[in-house]
């Protein structure tokens, strides 16, 4: 699980730093909070779309599942919240 982690790490880290950003912003919808909970849930669960034992597939597919669903909560954001975000990555 924690080469999972760091693999997940390495490929989303700006994304996952955004999403950080957008998390501790006062004006944070709360949908963004259930969403990053469920995401983290997926995370460590056992069940999969795809099984971990199969070699490479296992893991792609949660980046795929986990870069997407990010990706798609951070286009969703508030324009006040993205502002106040990307200003705080610049």
């Amino acid at each position: 699980m924690w080469k999972r982690l760091s693999m997940l790490w390495l490929l989303l880290k700006g994304d996952a730093r955004r999403l950080w950003f957008a998390l501790r912003h006062p004006q944070s919808p709360g949908w963004l909070k259930l969403g990053t909970g469920l995401m983290l849930l997926y995370m460590i669960s056992p069940i999969d779309i795809v099984p971990d034992w199969i070699p490479l597939l296992g893991v792609v597919d949660d980046v795929v599942v986990l870069s997407t669903a990010m990706r798609l909560m951070l286009n969703r954001l508030p324009a006040a919240v993205r502002a106040d975000v990307d200003r705080r990555m610049g």
